[in-house]
């Protein structure tokens, strides 16, 4: 991570942050010709707004202390589960969003959770291949358990699945 960030818990106050944020990343869906998948709606403020208040929001904060990339999740079938990551555009290619999948391994290396999980689009560089660049690989659809195999068919419930999509995971490794 270069520059003069810092990764914290997010907080409740910071929630339309957040949600801005989430907003910004999704623009550049518009820039690869997916303009519905930048249409949709970011997090429900109420949802933002509790996984604050549980722990389960953190932020990389600049030099102001003002969020500029976030990872909301959770555990889901005995994993730590990445429900979303997005980095500001204005902040991106620095290293922000592999210094939070490095703090959600100690988050979960912490609580005993021994993958991380999350579910990404399989073709959009700075999805899958990103993250299989930082070590995760992606699950056979039959190795989903029953939380995550019910992601999957929110996902495709809210049409969000309109491009190839793919769960991946990622051992913790301790130390």
């Amino acid at each position: 991570m270069t520059g003069p960030y810092r990764i914290r818990p997010g907080r409740p106050d910071e929630a339309d942050a957040v949600r801005a944020i989430e907003d910004a990343a999704a623009m550049q869906f518009g820039d690869i010709g997916l303009p519905e998948i930048a249409a949709f709606d970011p997090a429900e403020l109420g949802e933002v707004l509790l996984r604050a208040r549980e722990g389960r929001l953190w932020v990389v904060a600049d030099a102001g202390d003002r969020p500029v990339a976030f990872a909301l999740f959770g555990e889901i079938d005995g994993t730590l589960h990445i429900e979303e990551l997005d980095v500001h555009p204005d902040h991106a290619r620095r290293g922000l969003g592999a210094a939070l999948i490095e703090r959600l391994a100690e988050i979960a290396r912490e609580q005993g959770l021994p993958e991380l999980t999350l579910s990404t689009f399989r073709d959009v560089p700075w999805n899958a291949p990103y993250y299989t660049r930082l070590g995760f690989a992606p699950m056979p659809d039959e190795t989903l358990g029953p939380g995550l195999a019910a992601i999957r068919d929110m996902i495709r419930d809210k049409g969000i699945d309109i491009i190839p999509r793919v769960f991946m995971r990622r051992a913790v490794r301790n130390g």
